[in-house]
């Protein structure tokens, strides 16, 4: 019998839901047309909570500002154009606190900040009226067995609100279900990390759901699992982290109870058509064309479309040069990483990366580099993409390049899709466009306002791959780098065992010197690509080479998801990560966020001049202004912001 999707689409009845914990700034308010406690206490009336809680993963739709991007569960912002995988695109001064997150010049009034915080504990006071509706249900609709799993899916959703906040701004109110306005305890304070909380939360939900559901979007058992595994993770906890991905990796099954495995298309998993397989561990369920004007087609992602082609609008999130240029491979097809573990200068030097001649965008004299379309007309028919330096042949699926073929558009023509290509740079965002062949069923107008920017694509908020990447990494730090190995080849091994599936169509030239007319042998892979599994260099390496290859392997498999910055994050020894403590910082500051990386004459975006990552305080966001103020006292802001 075919599977029902568990829809996010909230009765209009459940709006007054939206009035959520900011400590006080929701909780200080009336609540308006509100539903009494009697109306919902049975079956229907908690399923009808529970689904507003599902409602909120998307984590857009602000309750108060009406934001759908600046709450986005993509993490674009926070853990993309934070970090070093992407730059904002568009121009300089369009949306202006997303080129705050950009250069690190960020502060508690930035209306992303509070988006995301806002939307974050909206869905944490969601799963708190589930669960304090519960005991009131007395009608007998409700039976024992299902009141204990909609408890465990309330604090699984309770969880990952959680740890989305903990990994955001790491010292949060830990608010539960006790925590009502009624009660007058709603100015929860913030005095450190809640990791043994979000354990437990999540600890109690792996313990009561089910293996399997019989609706898409509901979590499971090993869902729950997941996240425990991720907030141990960040908790540094890998005894107990691995305990949980070893079980995971042996008996973990879908929704479906279809068990857990790699999809031999890499790209299947930013395929809207192939959502849901066997590599989604938690997706967030994205729809169109079902009545809600596009507002469940992912409404976090809608700006980052190319401003020509797909959509047609708005030109964000665009791959950086450093990004780019970390998919290059050596003549074992491997990454560039050092004996010791250190990455080769040419990975960081954004100046050298940059550097285009005037012709082709070429990079005299750095060999090692890509060539970009950089600063080349549109309407040049002379270019050629760069065919022969080794690839990773994941690139051309996570960046569109110039004469590459971008999904089943054809040819990316480069600048004219860029919107600001001197402010952004010349590479578009992909892991979020619907196949042009799917436009109709995949995709709808948001609003009315942006033609094709809704999507059916679901974000994953944890894939398999991330599974054993996270396994791979707590080996090397137990000391056991042959399974390390092992578990990063699986993942290598999906791609290099399927060239099939590596991007087809090698441009060899345009019709009449016509640049709109290209020339493409489809039977040819469309760039170099190369990639080999390690043979020893894990198992036997320094344990620094090891950690790097873990750490490498992440960045490349999972590039433009929103997972670098946090990466990054948990890795730096200020937050008990396994590298010295400025770490992070000293890794942003020697790659695309640094001075030389935008010379004027060649790259024009002025968000980045004199941008500079602060250890001790940009590792975290800091807490909106507007809530510390409205705290009496109980909330306090990060360390270095104002």
């Amino acid at each position: 019998m075919k599977k029902s999707v568990f829809k996010f689409i909230i009765p209009f009845a459940l709006i007054f839901l939206t009035l959520s914990y900011s400590c006080k700034k929701f909780l200080n308010q009336p609540i308006v047309n509100q539903l009494s406690p009697s109306v919902l206490a049975t079956k229907a009336g908690v399923d009808g909570l529970l689904i507003g809680a599902y409602a909120m993963l998307p984590m857009s739709g602000n309750p108060t500002t009406g934001d759908t991007w600046g709450g986005s569960v993509s993490n674009w912002h926070f853990g993309g154009i934070g970090s070093d995988d992407a730059n904002k695109g568009s121009n300089p001064t369009d949306q202006p606190d997303a080129a705050a997150i950009m250069n690190h010049s960020v502060d508690g009034s930035n209306d992303y900040v509070r988006t995301k915080w806002w939307t974050c504990l909206t869905g944490v006071q969601r799963a708190n009226d589930v669960l304090r509706e519960i005991p009131q249900v007395k009608d007998g609709s409700l039976s024992a067995d299902y009141a204990a799993e909609v408890t465990a899916e309330a604090k699984f959703l309770r969880g990952v609100f959680n740890l989305e906040l903990s990994k955001i701004y790491r010292n949060v109110p830990y608010v539960d279900e006790t925590v009502t306005y009624s009660a007058g305890n709603y100015n929860v304070s913030n005095p450190g990390p809640i990791w043994d909380k979000v354990e437990a939360d999540l600890t109690a939900a792996v313990g009561a759901l089910p293996a399997t559901q019989a609706q898409l979007g509901r979590a499971n058992k090993y869902a729950a699992e997941a996240f425990l595994a991720k907030a141990l993770m960040f908790d540094h906890q890998y005894d107990q982290a691995l305990t949980a991905l070893t079980d995971i990796m042996t008996n973990g099954v879908t929704d479906q109870g279809v068990h857990f495995g790699l999809n031999d298309n890499f790209n299947n998993n930013f395929d809207a058509a192939m959502k849901n397989g066997p590599e989604a561990v938690f997706a967030v369920q994205m729809a169109v064309q079902d009545g809600s004007s596009g507002a469940n087609g992912n409404p976090g992602d809608i700006l980052n479309f190319p401003a020509a082609g797909p959509s047609g609008c708005c030109g964000f999130y665009q791959p950086s040069f450093t990004l780019v240029n970390a998919f290059r491979v050596n003549a074992q097809g491997l990454p560039f990483i050092n004996a010791d573990g250190s990455l080769p200068l040419n990975d960081y030097d954004g100046a050298a990366i940059n550097v285009a001649d005037a012709a082709h965008g070429g990079n005299p004299g750095n060999t090692s580099t890509l060539k970009s379309d950089q600063g080349v007309d549109a309407t040049d028919a002379t270019y050629m993409p760069d065919q022969t330096t080794p690839v990773d042949p994941r690139l051309d699926w996570t960046a569109g390049r110039r004469g590459i073929p971008f999904l089943d558009y054809g040819i990316e023509p480069g600048a004219s899709w860029a919107r600001a290509q001197g402010d952004a740079g010349p590479y578009i965002n992909m892991k979020n466009i619907y196949r042009q062949s799917e436009a109709a069923t995949q995709s709808e107008s948001y609003g009315g306002w942006a033609p094709g920017q809704a999507s059916a694509m679901n974000y994953n908020m944890i894939r398999y791959s991330d599974i054993l990447l996270m396994a791979a990494e707590c080996q090397v730090e137990k000391g056991n780098q042959v399974a390390a190995e092992d578990l990063v080849n699986q993942v290598r091994n999906r791609m290099a065992n399927h060239p099939e599936n590596w991007v087809k169509g090698r441009l060899t030239g345009y019709t009449g010197n016509d640049a709109t007319k290209p020339i493409v042998d489809n039977t040819q892979n469309a760039a170099n690509y190369q990639i080999k599994p390690y043979t020893g260099q894990i198992a036997t390496g320094t344990k620094e080479f090891a950690r790097q290859a873990v750490f490498y392997e992440r960045r490349l498999e999972l590039a433009m998801e929103g997972q670098r910055f946090f990466d990054l994050q948990r890795w730096d020894g200020t937050f008990g990560g396994p590298e010295p403590t400025g770490w992070m910082a000293a890794t942003l500051n020697k790659s695309i966020h640094t001075n030389t990386s935008y010379p004027s004459a060649y790259f024009g975006n002025g968000v980045m001049k004199n941008a500079t990552f602060t250890a001790g305080r940009n590792e975290i966001y800091p807490i909106p202004t507007i809530d510390i103020n409205n705290s009496h006292g109980a909330l306090k802001q990060n360390a270095g912001y104002p």
